[in-house]
């Protein structure tokens, strides 16, 4: 049995674009990774309470009161929504996963002798802060971009000892799995605290810190139907119960004069400034939503997506998938086609069938330069172009990503216009390179948007 979600119940649904033949197309987004549709559903919870809506804290007026009350609630429903107890966790609320592992790198009060065990796989946000503040040892992937339970432990076990270990929960690129509680496991035995970027994972299947082992994650709400600019820090209380907050400010603070300051308790301590009450109420409404809705219907629907995904690639003639192709997986995938360049690719899928993915590599170089087998020689060379201003010679791949809200007919659409496109390779004279390094169409349609 194939299962379906019903349409309309992303904003964006019916949206129809021009395309080069001058006539609309209904646009299929396959770009989901990056960001997802707003949910109707959260989208009427921040219209319903934004007639509330007012400065949290401190505030003697009705609004205030209860725009405080919904905020502070929110933190409860967030650490239960991943398995978290609210007696040992607390929630912040950064803009986004990137925002919360660069605040949670600096609360650490990591030093440069400090060691942060991650891998070749993750995505910007969990290399870059840690990178700041600590030496890497990286996990390195085999051909295929995976890496084992056993590669992690040889790197847990190196001198000297690591105080973190930092590692996705699914990645942005290919969709693969780690094993979390494998690993996790592993870190906790030898008294390594454990951080995961939930970004990719927690959209897309229950998660249970508790029953993981995990001590801390990090998620955007931007990817699971909430773009309202709010994410999540579920991480225990004790963990940053001292020390000088990330952002300092109003809120974090109970007195302050010219020559000192009294930090707040956590989670105030951590949360300076006026909070984005509005992203939270959208945060919670689509964790509402996605727990209602029930876990085995996204799994199917998704396992369902998974396997339409890897049926339509393989019957693209020239395509190199990269990345593993067995086994649990999201439905993520990137590839190219021989002899078109990744961002023309890409550029003609939306262009002339209105099917929005993305190209490059996916703010996650290291990953792309393993699964596309570069050596240490191209990798200064792209380097030295990005220097020069050579955007479009940077390698990459075309990335196409789905959820819940992607109907099942898009997959097929996909691997359809992927056959014609490589069977006209002509089409390629219809786009120049921008001033950006990005393909465009010489002539653009101008007919009218049709919803």
């Amino acid at each position: 049995m194939t299962l379906s979600f019903t349409a309309g119940q992303y904003v964006g649904d019916d949206l129809w674009v021009p395309v080069l033949d001058g006539q609309p197309r209904q646009y299929v987004d396959l770009d989901t990774a990056a960001t997802s549709s707003a949910s109707v559903v959260v989208a009427r919870a921040v219209q319903e309470f934004l007639p509330w809506y007012a400065s949290v804290h401190r505030g003697a007026g009705i609004r205030s009161q209860l725009t405080s009350k919904r905020y502070e609630e929110a933190r409860e429903i967030m650490v239960r929504f991943v398995g978290g107890d609210p007696a040992t966790h607390q929630a912040l609320f950064p803009r986004n996963t990137t925002e919360a592992l660069n605040l949670l790198a600096f609360r650490l009060g990591l030093t440069r002798d400090d060691v942060v065990v991650t891998t070749a796989a993750e995505h910007h946000a969990n290399l870059l802060p840690w990178q700041r503040h600590a030496q890497l040892r990286v996990v390195d992937v085999d051909e295929s971009g995976t890496f084992d339970v056993s590669a992690v432990e040889a790197a847990l076990d190196q001198h000297p000892r690591p105080r973190v270990l930092a590692v996705t929960g699914g990645s942005n690129v290919t969709g693969w799995l780690p094993d979390l509680r494998a690993i996790a496991a592993a870190a906790r035995r030898r008294g390594v605290l454990v951080v995961v970027d939930g970004a990719q994972l927690v959209p897309h299947r229950p998660v249970d810190i508790t029953a993981l082992g995990i001590d801390v994650i990090a998620f955007s709400g931007h990817k699971m139907y909430a773009p309202f600019g709010a994410g999540a820090l579920v991480v225990p209380r004790a963990l940053l119960a001292g020390g000088e907050p990330f952002l300092v400010g109003g809120g974090a603070v109970e007195a302050v004069s010219f020559d000192d300051v009294v930090w707040a308790d956590g989670p105030d301590r951590d949360d300076a400034g006026s909070p984005n009450v509005v992203g939270v109420v959208a945060l919670t409404a689509a964790a509402d939503e996605l727990r209602s809705d029930g876990w085995s219907s996204v799994r199917a629907h998704e396992d369902h997506l998974v396997r339409a995904l890897d049926s339509e690639l393989r019957s693209v003639p020239g395509l190199r998938r990269l990345g593993p192709v067995t086994g649990d997986r999201l439905p993520v995938a990137a590839f190219n086609l021989e002899g078109v360049p990744h961002g023309l690719l890409a550029a003609r899928l939306a262009n002339e069938w209105a099917i929005g993915t993305r190209s490059g590599c996916f703010c996650a170089h290291p990953y792309m330069g393993r699964l596309l087998d570069l050596s240490e020689v191209e990798v200064a060379q792209f380097h030295a172009d990005v220097r020069a201003g050579a955007r479009h010679r940077l390698p990459g791949a075309v990335r196409v990503s789905a959820n819940r809200q992607t109907y099942l007919t898009d997959i097929p659409l996909l691997g359809q216009a992927l056959r014609e496109i490589a069977a006209t390779p002509e089409g390629a004279e219809r786009y120049v390179l921008d001033a950006r390094g990005e393909f465009v169409p010489r002539v653009r349609s101008t007919t009218p948007v049709s919803v």
